[in-house]
């Protein structure tokens, strides 16, 4: 069966600034079944083929020229149904933060490397809470790779981005 794909432009929210995670998120979240995502971006966005590609997504990529790329994300044939996952532990049943990190003031990349290294001196089962000023799109691999789990989103005045993140716990990652 052929794959129907949905264009997302993101090409103009990035060069104005703008950070286009949602906007690709939302797309993939109304995908009907059967249906891809063509992503045209300005760069290569080799942190979102991993994330799509947890959620069940191969993909192929493709310099289109002008430095921008073309990127097919397609329902992988072994995909599961996402009404068959088992949904993740909730956040509630977490431990209490052994650490937490206000993030917020500073400039990319320094949050990310601060919340990794934060992780490495951390024990199995431990969680991390971390405030940042944006949602962590090229965190959020880094911490699948190493196997740990997470929890995040904008807290109720729409400009902190708090994550929790449980070490070694990569059964529970999810949003």
């Amino acid at each position: 069966m052929a794959v129907t794909f949905v264009d997302v432009d993101v090409r103009p929210t990035l060069r104005n600034g703008g950070e286009p995670f949602g906007e690709i998120m939302a797309a993939v979240n109304a995908l009907a079944p059967g249906e891809g995502l063509r992503l045209l971006a300005t760069f290569k966005p080799v942190p979102l083929l991993h994330v799509l590609g947890s959620k069940g997504f191969s993909y192929e990529t493709r310099e289109i020229g002008g430095g921008d790329w073309e990127v097919l994300f397609s329902p992988a044939g072994a995909a599961r149904d996402p009404e068959t996952v088992a949904p993740a532990a909730d956040a509630g049943a977490w431990p209490a933060p052994a650490r937490e990190m206000d993030n917020r003031d500073l400039d990319p990349p320094e949050p990310m490397v601060r919340i990794l290294a934060a992780t490495e001196e951390m024990k199995p089962g431990e969680v991390l809470s971390a405030l940042l000023c944006r949602e962590p799109i090229f965190l959020l691999p880094e911490l699948a790779k190493r196997g740990h789990g997470w929890r995040g989103g904008f807290e109720p005045d729409g400009t902190t981005y708090r994550i929790l993140i449980r070490i070694d716990g990569a059964e529970d990652v999810g949003t």
